[in-house]
């Protein structure tokens, strides 16, 4: 009867005293320059030189096209240092007036620091620009005996598997040598731009700091600004900045360039939006099929804002407050951006579905997640990160970003030592059986879908959020676009409505002061990361918000897990209790939060913010424990 071994399972790894490989079965250690000949027990099809040079020249590739990209990155700082240095000074003469004006103190401080940063920016740049990197002339040579005695070694590892495996920890060693090389090598580089990286970074902040003392002038000289809504103050300060930031590019005065701004963003505010008001034309006459959506949903915003009596910081009202929510790209560039993304998706699903096709590995694992995303969170982001317009050709390095930042694909390699029964024949004529190491090769593939999403909190300041969260509360007022997105039902056709709570609920003073607060954000976008009205809420910061504004619970801003540890458990809940539940996403502990509001519904962030019944299969599954929060 033939014997089964286990399987064995090795792992190289460098230790002071060099290479060695360890049994993860049983521990045990050897040195690899110490193991005996396998000479007799090789295959001749060996495939494992193969795999090492294809994946060498996948690491090659990637290397390449990183170093590509930072030599790319160089040479724009580089060019964009120069071009701000050779630019006249960006230092504002202050009147006395603006100096005693208690509005512009903050203003004129930051502006003139701004300035004296650029200065000294600028004197620090040298007058000669960085030169080319020379390599050592030596290294060519060595490179060459190097690859000679690599391809010797080469033709005997597939006849000796422990010449193989010294081969293998011998190119490990090189491999990290190499990656140690190039760092340094690229933080020489870097080191060497730091001047007019300096200079280009002082230049921004020097312009947006004059750009802000313009935008409080007009503040200050226009009143009209001040009682506009938020949105709109952020869409026309924005614009001022942009104004004013190209003005100086293109070398016009800085006060001639903050001038017009700011009369453009007076009489933006006068005419109720001016040239906005004119976007706004040219957006409803391109799609005069949509008008009677956008009309709806401006009826639908109004009454939502009626109930909402502190949501002017998300909604604003009139045409300022309707453009500053809208797309204002180009229709060509909405669905252009949409369709290079789900181009992107298409390539990497092509990758995965051919990947045994096109790899030669002993054994597959997959596990990945789908490959997916909503449009509409895709066009805000992309509008929030470009000041509402953006053009195909803009958003390319977003788009690859984006996806980078979405699809996390991880490919990982391990081998066993397995065994097989072969039959020999010794000097006399007779055979023999012998069981024969070999290795295999096992490929694990992981596909992570992050949530497009949950993306905009790690790349977005709160100005930007806030846009993001107002152009998803309204899909950018083209539900037209794309209406097979699930968004489009839940924002649209049947936004979120109040719950009518019994009469006698509400004689709990406690109760009523939580649910009258928690009520004014009904309707609010699923925002990932956001704890105020500004950035709109996920389902702790939106618990935790109302909690503290309150004042009955000051939590501070807490997690689902964090609000679940500081609440006592009940079994028999009342309204203001939390309902806490697990699994709703891939993470452990407690994975979402909500408010009891009795008769088996709560209010929560959902996506949008609304009233649930918990009484469905959905959430039945998914429930973990109600808790109540320590009230003052």
């Amino acid at each position: 009867m033939q014997e089964w071994k286990a399987s064995e399972k090795e792992a190289q790894k460098m230790t002071r005293d060099g290479a060695i490989s360890v049994n993860l079965v049983t521990g045990e250690a050897t040195h690899i320059s110490d193991r005996p000949s396998e000479q007799d027990y090789s295959s001749a099809d060996e495939t494992a030189g193969a795999l090492i040079r294809a994946a060498d020249e996948v690491v090659g590739h990637r290397e390449r096209r990183q170093a590509k990209k930072a030599r790319r990155k160089r040479r724009d700082t580089f060019r964009e240092g120069e071009a701000a240095r050779d630019r006249p000074s960006s230092r504002l003469q202050f009147s006395e007036t603006d100096q005693a004006a208690p509005e512009l103190k903050k203003a004129v401080r930051k502006s003139d620091k701004a300035a004296d940063r650029l200065d000294a920016a600028k004197a620090a740049v040298p007058v000669k620009p960085p030169g080319k990197e020379h390599g050592n002339p030596l290294s060519r040579p060595v490179q060459e005996i190097r690859s000679t005695l690599h391809g010797e070694v080469s033709k005997v590892e597939g006849d000796n598997s422990g010449v193989q495996a010294g081969h293998l920890g011998e190119r490990q060693i090189e491999k990290a040598v190499g990656y140690g090389k190039r760092r340094f090598h690229q933080a020489r580089a870097d080191r060497k731009m730091k001047p007019w990286r300096d200079v280009k970074q002082a230049e921004q902040a020097a312009v947006k700091a004059n750009a802000d003392f313009y935008w409080r002038k007009s503040v200050m000289e226009n009143p009209q600004l001040a009682s506009s809504n938020p949105i709109s103050r952020l869409w026309q300060k924005k614009r001022l900045q942009k104004q004013y930031a190209a003005a100086h590019r293109a070398g016009t005065g800085a006060a001639q360039a903050a001038g017009k701004a700011s009369q453009t963003a007076a009489s933006a505010a006068k005419k109720g939006g001016g040239t906005i008001a004119q976007k706004l034309g040219g957006l409803v006459t391109k799609n005069k099929h949509t008008l009677l959506i956008v009309g709806g949903i401006g009826l639908i915003l109004m009454l939502i804002m009626g109930l909402m009596q502190s949501c002017t910081s998300m909604f604003g009202g009139g045409t300022s407050g309707l453009v500053a929510s809208s797309y204002l790209s180009e229709d060509a560039d909405l669905t252009g951006a949409e369709a290079a993304y789900c181009g992107m998706e298409a390539e990497l699903q092509e990758y995965l579905d051919t990947y045994e096709a096109t790899h030669d590995y002993d054994e597959y694992h997959f596990d990945l997640d789908e490959i997916e995303h909503d449009p509409y969170v895709l066009l805000s982001i992309l509008s929030a990160l470009h000041e509402g317009v953006f053009t195909l050709d803009e958003v390319q390095s977003d788009l690859e970003m984006l996806f980078d930042k979405q699809y996390i694909l991880t490919e990982t390699v391990t081998t066993e030592t397995r065994y097989r029964t072969e039959t020999r024949t010794d000097s006399e004529g007779n055979e023999y059986e012998v069981e024969v190491p070999y290795t295999w090769y096992i490929c694990t593939v992981t596909l992570e879908n992050f949530d497009l999403s949950h993306v905009p909190v790690y790349i977005m300041g709160e100005d930007q959020l806030s846009m993001y969260a107002v152009y998803m509360s309204t899909l950018g007022n083209r539900p037209d676009l794309f209406p097979s997105s699930g968004y489009v039902g839940k924002y649209i056709e049947n936004p979120p409505t109040a719950w009518d709570i019994p009469a006698e609920y509400l004689t709990d003073e406690r109760f009523a002061t939580l649910i009258t607060e928690a009520e004014k954000y009904l309707g609010y976008p699923y925002v990932w990361g956001g704890s105020s009205p500004e950035t709109s809420f996920d389902c702790s910061g939106f618990v935790s918000y109302v909690l503290t504004s309150t004042g009955l619970c000051n939590t501070g801003r807490l997690g689902a897990q964090g609000l679940y540890n500081i609440s006592t458990p009940v079994s028999d809940p009342q309204p203001g209790d939390l309902v806490f539940f697990v699994g709703t996403y891939d993470t452990s502990g407690i994975s979402h939060v909500g408010i009891y509001v009795g008769d088996g519904m709560m209010l929560h962030c959902g996506d949008p913010i609304s009233y649930t019944n918990l009484n469905t299969s959905y959430w039945q599954s998914h429930f973990y424990a109600y808790g109540r929060p320590p009230y003052n």
